[in-house]
């Protein structure tokens, strides 16, 4: 739980693209404890919230403690001082920082990754030696949590979006 907060402060702190549910799952599993990456996700997505809100009210250690104690009644106790010290330890830095207001506002691109591929025939079809470009986006949604979305191409496609990319590259460079 500890490990997860400093993880989800970084990514508030933009020190870190994201929280990578599906390594920290299985760390926590390996410990012995019984959790799957849901419900895992649904704690993170619940621990950014908290910590996000807290920094754009502003609020001290001692006001986001009351504010558990009142607000969530099924809070195990050592959870509340976990959050107590992450956040003494580490939240003024996003409370701090000038733009608290957008904290975690849009996700954010973490890699690409592709490759060329061939499909040489299917039970439908003997013979389609059709090229096809398989691309993965790895993207950190707004709480954090690091995805990976999949979709293929045809070459035409394919070099659209190499066109644009270049296009986008361009308009960076004259910023």
């Amino acid at each position: 739980f500890f490990s997860q907060c400093e993880q989800i402060i970084q990514h508030l702190n933009h020190k870190i693209p994201g929280i990578n549910t599906a390594e920290l799952c299985q760390r926590i599993q390996t410990s012995g404890v019984d959790i799957n990456i849901g419900d895992l996700a649904k704690i993170a997505n619940t621990l950014s919230f908290l910590f996000s809100t807290a920094a754009r009210n502003n609020l001290s250690t001692e006001e986001l403690v009351t504010s558990l104690g009142s607000g969530v009644s099924t809070l195990p106790k050592h959870a509340v001082q976990v959050i107590r010290h992450v956040w003494n330890e580490q939240g003024k830095a996003i409370a701090a920082s000038e733009d608290a207001g957008d904290v975690a506002a849009v996700g954010q691109f973490v890699d690409m990754k592709w490759k060329l591929g061939v499909a040489m025939s299917s039970d439908i079809c003997r013979s389609l030696k059709y090229p096809y470009v398989t691309v993965t986006l790895t993207v950190a949604d707004p709480s954090g949590q690091i995805t990976d979305k999949s979709f293929e191409m045809t070459i035409p496609q394919f070099k659209n979006f190499f066109r644009q990319f270049k296009e986008m590259a361009s308009v960076l460079e004259t910023v």
